[in-house]
């Protein structure tokens, strides 16, 4: 009998995880609340365990169609456009850029006709020995497995998870945009301000995804213009930062703060699983917010095949996922309070400046980089046609 799984979410992680599934064999409904299954948000690049993650999940060579080779890592500046580091003609790049957009259709494409529901906000969940129920509005559904994947403000977290605390504001805030002129060639930076740094990456069609970060000492703090905002904070800076700002439409300049959440002691309870943000929301710094999602739907897929019983597949899961999940989101917390901090930004940039480039692209490749060393479990690829 044909397995069956509740997904609550359908971002990133929520379709990677009915991609997952679907690829073992199993069935799933995804229930979204939005009225409309699309992504928010601009862009992000992947590092190559992410990638690995989707060549795991069958989409791999449809992203790097949808990406874009960012070379962000590689090329670092300073505000007056002194390169602390910098790419040199030919270089391999391991980041992959993406518009947000892009991945997640890719993804969403890949799910089965008829398994996303949106319009559907998640009131309930209740459990027995042999299955899990959730309720809205309107409506319930039961399945064997419950995966809660409906983000850093998780419902599912918060009905079953109730002694978790809120997000955590981390006094940084970030305006981003989509710049649609004067982006072709560009290979991505890194510019590192006293105080905040802005990061641009190509994506497709020509355009550019950029940030700035920099430091907030309350979260909320909004403006009637943010464009002119963030445009005035970096006027001086180095072109092409203030091209790309204006090439953006003045509605299209998104201004968020950044969260993360608190370790969670557990991933999983009883019938359900945790995966991405609504687990382990983390800081942008490391670039790994979507990718642990992608990690996290790949190994769950694979301990439902590997193991005799759902619950043993999700202790396996969670005993996998935790603590890689975890310290990357300390490590990324650390990275953003080095890169947006004064008092550290001369000694910071000294650092990147005195090491010799040779052992910079070092750490910077697919293999020097713990994080992106990941190999993902296998996954079956026949039951895609179960």
């Amino acid at each position: 009998m044909t397995r069956q799984a509740i997904v609550v979410g359908g971002g990133i992680g929520g379709l990677a995880a009915a991609v997952a599934l679907h690829r073992i064999g199993w069935r799933a409904v995804v229930l979204e609340r939005a009225a409309e299954v699309r992504e928010i948000g601009a862009g992000m690049s992947q590092a190559p365990n992410a990638m690995r993650a989707l060549d795991a999940l069958g989409v791999g060579e449809q992203a790097r169609s949808a990406g874009v080779p960012t070379y962000s890592a590689a090329n670092l500046r300073l505000p007056d456009g002194r390169y602390l580091q910098q790419a040199r003609p030919g270089d391999p790049t391991p980041l992959t850029a993406f518009h947000r957009a892009d991945l997640h259709r890719v993804l969403l494409e890949a799910v089965p006709a008829g398994w996303v529901r949106t319009g559907t906000e998640v009131t309930g969940i209740r459990q027995t020995e042999r299955q899990v129920t959730v309720t809205w509005s309107g409506g319930e559904a039961s399945a064997d497995l419950l995966i809660g994947a409906d983000g850093i403000r998780s419902t599912v977290r918060r009905l079953l998870w109730p002694e978790a605390p809120a997000p955590r504001f981390l006094g940084r805030t970030a305006w981003l945009g989509i710049a649609n002129a004067a982006a072709d060639g560009l290979p991505g930076s890194i510019t590192m301000g006293s105080g905040g740094y802005f990061l641009i990456h190509p994506i497709s069609r020509g355009r550019a995804y950029w940030a700035y970060v920099t430091a907030a000492e309350h979260p909320e703090i909004r403006y009637a213009e943010e464009k002119t905002e963030v445009a005035r904070r970096v006027t001086t800076w180095h072109q092409p930062i203030p091209a790309l700002i204006a090439a953006t439409p003045d509605d299209a300049v998104i201004h968020i703060d950044i969260c993360d959440l608190d370790p969670l002691p557990a991933y999983v309870r009883d019938r359900v699983a945790l995966l991405g943000d609504a687990a382990h929301a983390m800081s942008p710094d490391r670039g790994q917010g979507a990718g642990q999602s992608l990690e996290d739907a790949v190994v769950l897929a694979a301990a439902l095949t590997g193991e005799p019983t759902v619950a043993a597949a999700l202790r396996s899961y969670d005993t996998e996922r935790r603590p890689r999940t975890q310290a990357t989101a300390r490590g990324a917390r650390a990275d953003g309070r080095r890169t947006t901090s004064p008092a550290l930004h001369r000694g910071l940039t000294t650092m990147i400046r005195l090491t010799p480039a040779s052992l910079w692209r070092r750490g910077i490749a697919a293999e020097g980089n713990a994080t992106w060393r990941w190999r993902p479990p296998h996954l079956p690829s026949s039951a895609t046609q179960h």
